[in-house]
């Protein structure tokens, strides 16, 4: 058998495998900032968009973070329960569910401002590298960042 037809399957030559191990480390290295405010790093990407917005509908949410209802509704449910978020039927469309951030989801802005800053202390690129690999990321991703 040709051994070089099967280096495709190398680990090695795998574009995947790099972009899941580091999106692995750096959510671990979220973690002692995240626990810090009680979120976990899904939470925090939720609140963000929710910090930016005040409030939007899960699908919208969905879309903008690359997640489906199924892991949604249970990040929801949490934030919900901690006070950091209200879900309720749209008064326009029975079947949209709107999420709406409260003034303690707001107020958990003002904590979590240093989280980016002390994140990027713990990457190991350039400000020219990391504005590089945000940019090739969404483009793999099919969404055109300026």
């Amino acid at each position: 058998m040709d051994k070089s037809k099967f280096d495709v399957l190398r680990l090695e030559n795998q574009l995947c495998f790099p972009l899941y191990a580091c999106a692995k480390e750096v959510v671990r290295k979220y973690r002692p900032f995240l626990d810090e405010l009680d979120l976990t790093y899904t939470q925090y990407i939720v609140m963000m968009v929710l910090w930016e917005d005040k409030s939007c509908s899960v699908k919208g949410l969905g879309k903008r973070l690359f997640l489906d209802s199924g892991t949604l509704t249970p990040v929801l449910k949490s934030l919900e329960k901690k006070g950091f978020v209200n879900r309720a039927r749209s008064k326009k469309d029975e079947r949209v569910l709107e999420v709406e951030i409260t003034s303690k989801g707001e107020a958990l802005k003002a904590e979590a401002v240093s989280v980016p800053e002390r994140l990027a202390g713990c990457i190991n690129l350039e400000p020219e590298e990391a504005a590089e690999l945000y940019r090739l990321l969404y483009k793999a991703l099919g969404v055109v960042k300026e």
